[in-house]
């Protein structure tokens, strides 16, 4: 007989990023939600990555007392950003559920925007940050130098490395500059060394866990659609990494999350 696949329940934890206005997750949002909270997740933060995602983002986290949004252009989207857009996202930044501007970021994997594109995007949403006083949630893949020049641009801008798959350099760099880096499933992969040695040298105050739901989800969900709830084994693989009990790990992300975004 084959074992029941199964998440551990952590009481108090917090997914900070995940795509809930994304398909399937949005087809049956109510159901996602009642499934997280039975595995302890106490608050999801849910992600813009285009003008229009970021007012569904806001108005998800109208409709749920435990959800909170963001607001931003991811770079794969860059390339049909406009001012105009930018100006509604400023409306969109004073809303009280938006808790930071994201997912913003370089990705010169796929290159769906050209890279001078992408550059000028992310430095026009980091200076909305600055402007609503708002962290940022940073997308790099593959961008590592570019990411790091832009950010050392605004030493009054503080945020999180998203979903952190980059070099042991960059996470230094963002260290650093006082930012704070993010695991997701990909640190229950099994080729994913690097990864977790960069979750090995994180200090504990600086480290935050997300599913970026529906994609990536953890070991032995692996393929399958990722969702909330899986963030438990997310913050069970990180608590192994660090020598501390999975308990110690969900009250040192939820406390650093709730300074970073000022959930409170």
């Amino acid at each position: 007989m084959s074992k029941t696949k199964t998440a551990p329940t952590l009481p108090g934890i917090i997914d900070t990023h995940a795509h809930l206005g994304m398909t399937p997750l949005a087809d049956d949002i109510a159901a996602v939600l009642e499934r997280a909270r039975a595995h302890g997740v106490e608050r999801i933060i849910t992600i813009g990555t285009t003008r229009v995602d970021s007012e569904r983002a806001l108005e998800i986290a109208a409709r749920y007392d435990n959800v909170f949004a963001t607001v931003g252009v991811h770079p794969h989207d860059a390339v049909e950003h406009s001012e105009n857009d930018l100006t509604e996202m400023r409306d969109l930044c004073a809303d009280a559920n938006c808790v930071a501007v994201g997912e913003i970021g370089l990705d010169y994997h796929y290159d769906h925007s050209p890279r001078e594109v992408q550059r000028y995007w992310l430095r026009r949403q980091m200076e909305l940050a600055r402007e609503f006083s708002l962290p940022v949630v940073i997308h790099t893949r593959e961008a590592e130098e570019d990411t790091a020049e832009i950010l050392n641009e605004f030493p009054d801008v503080i945020g999180v490395m998203h979903c952190y798959s980059s070099g042991m350099e960059l996470a230094k760099t963002a260290l650093a500059l006082g930012y704070y880096l993010s695991f997701s499933g990909i640190v229950t992969f099994n080729k994913a060394d690097e990864v977790r040695a960069v979750a090995a040298i994180a200090p504990l105050d600086r480290i935050l866990v997300e599913t970026d739901c529906p994609y990536l989800a953890p070991v032995p969900f692996r393929g399958q659609t990722n969702e909330p709830a899986y963030v438990t084994l997310v913050a069970q693989k990180l608590a192994e990494i660090k020598e501390v009990t999975p308990e110690q790990m969900v009250a040192a992300t939820t406390e650093n999350t709730n300074r970073l975004f000022g959930l409170g």
